[in-house]
């Protein structure tokens, strides 16, 4: 009778049938970012501020940097060459986001490979990928894909005892957005004993320091529209965490140790220190769902009986395809700043007047200069790059009203309806002046706005 072939022959077979399937997670990654990835020819307004921020030259770059919005100071800056070497719309302004997805997804991959094998690897970096949140940031010009791929390969790092790349990618993921630092609490119950994480920590802390000195005075001004987490948010995280704690239970311990406080931390003390200081959102900390595809993978692997793993894919697959489908929509956004100015485009007159309401909502016109180049903008002192800033800088409330009194038309820009109202006088003025000065001749809803045609009386019915 022949013999069974010894533990290592059966391992290095498995490893075999496995190893051509490496490049799956990021490829997958990759071809689902891909897929819809103009979301319907829609950019919400954190988009159009990338997109012109980015187009701006090097110098104003820095000088907004110097009033607001350090915090994404780096990615500005990496967007801007991005733009320099090719103006390609919302392909350019995405793709980032879509190959630090991909990367994020192999980085997954590589952490549970060192922790729990071939088969946890492949299946980990797959769950990250098809997260619908992950999905979701792997199609927007923001930094947060970036930041999770920098935190996800820190995390590799660490593991390798690389503490030189370590601190360099890590800073780097904190340079992109400063909330990558609360990964170091994570790491912290892995990698703590170690005097080389120990130095590394220190290292990234003290660079970032010039950043977080500057970003604490902008605060108040980056941050001042959030309010406390809601009971949604508190929800999602103990579902979430529940899930994870669940996972846990009978996954290798040392990559219990290294994603459980990934997924737990960085959320936890966000959310409790927004109790004082309103600071979180989820896409801050979009790098904490490595924690769970770390858990969901390894535990899979183990499985000896898969048919209930199998059951599960097969049961989320259709909420996950609707979830996924519905993201490569522009409804999927708060806002769509495109389709805002066609809206504008269509309506607008030659000297006619536009006015933002709250001013912030300038954002909705900077991103089609061709549309907003012929309109008045009675209210604005100074334009964006010129006063440094992202929306502009507007006039006196005694010039605002004097300069749409001297309009016999005028397009107005606003929120949807039960939107608060800003009690600002420049803003109480503009409610002032067209309530009482104008006729209303139209309002028409775009995602996530109003545009509302105002004239002077008896001018709604003039051509």
């Amino acid at each position: 009778m022949e013999s069974a072939p010894p533990i290592r022959q059966l391992q290095e077979a498995a490893i075999r049938r496995i190893a051509p399937w490496r490049p799956l997670p990021p490829l997958l990654a990759a071809v689902l970012g891909l897929w819809g990835l103009e979301r319907g020819g829609g950019m919400w307004r954190d988009e159009s501020v990338t997109w012109q921020v980015a187009h701006r030259s090097l110098g104003g770059i820095r000088d907004l940097l110097g009033q607001v919005d350090a915090v994404h100071g780096l990615y500005y800056v990496l967007m801007h060459g991005v733009f320099q070497t090719w103006d390609g719309g919302l392909w350019a302004l995405r793709l980032p986001s879509v190959a630090a997805t991909a990367l994020a997804a192999a980085g997954v991959a590589a952490v549970a490979h060192r922790l729990a094998g071939e088969r946890a690897a492949l299946i980990a970096g797959c769950v990250y990928a098809v997260l619908p949140p992950v999905q979701m940031y792997a199609q927007e010009g923001r930094s947060y894909a970036l930041v999770a791929a920098a935190v996800v390969w820190a995390t590799y790092l660490m593991l390798r005892e690389r503490w030189a790349a370590y601190t360099v990618v890590l800073l780097i993921g904190c340079w992109l957005h400063e909330f990558a630092a609360l990964a170091l609490l994570a790491h912290a119950f892995t990698a703590r004993h170690s005097r080389g994480w120990r130095r590394s920590a220190a290292t990234v802390v003290v660079l970032l320091l010039p950043l977080a000195v500057v970003s604490v005075r902008q605060a108040h001004q980056q941050l001042g529209w959030l309010g406390r987490p809601s009971w949604q948010d508190w929800a999602a995280y103990a579902v979430v965490g529940a899930a994870s704690l669940l996972l846990a239970r009978g996954a290798p311990k040392d990559l219990v140790r290294v994603a459980l406080p990934l997924v737990l931390l960085p959320p936890g003390l966000l959310m409790v220190i927004s109790l004082v200081n309103p600071w979180y959102v989820d896409r801050y900390v979009l790098y904490a769902l490595a924690g769970p595809a770390l858990l969901v993978g390894a535990r899979a692997a183990a499985a000896r009986g898969r048919r209930a793993w199998v059951a599960s894919a097969v049961v989320l697959l259709v909420p996950f395809g609707l979830w996924s489908t519905w993201l490569r929509t522009p409804e999927s956004r708060k806002d769509d700043v495109l389709a805002v100015a066609a809206a504008v485009r269509e309506r607008a007159r030659p000297g006619d007047a536009v006015v933002f309401m709250p001013s912030r909502r300038r954002e909705w016109l900077l991103s089609s200069p061709d549309v907003y180049a012929g309109l008045r903008d009675p209210a604005l002192a100074a334009s964006p790059a010129a006063s440094h800033s992202l929306q502009g800088t507007e006039r006196s409330p005694e010039r605002i009203r004097a300069a749409l009194l001297a309009s016999p038309r005028v397009i107005a820009l606003l929120d949807p309806a039960g939107e608060p109202l800003d009690p600002y006088p420049r803003e109480a003025v503009k409610r002032e002046v067209l309530a009482g000065s104008f006729d209303l001749c139209s309002v028409t809803g775009v995602r996530g706005a109003r545009i509302a045609v105002y004239a002077r009386p008896g001018g709604c019915a003039t051509r």
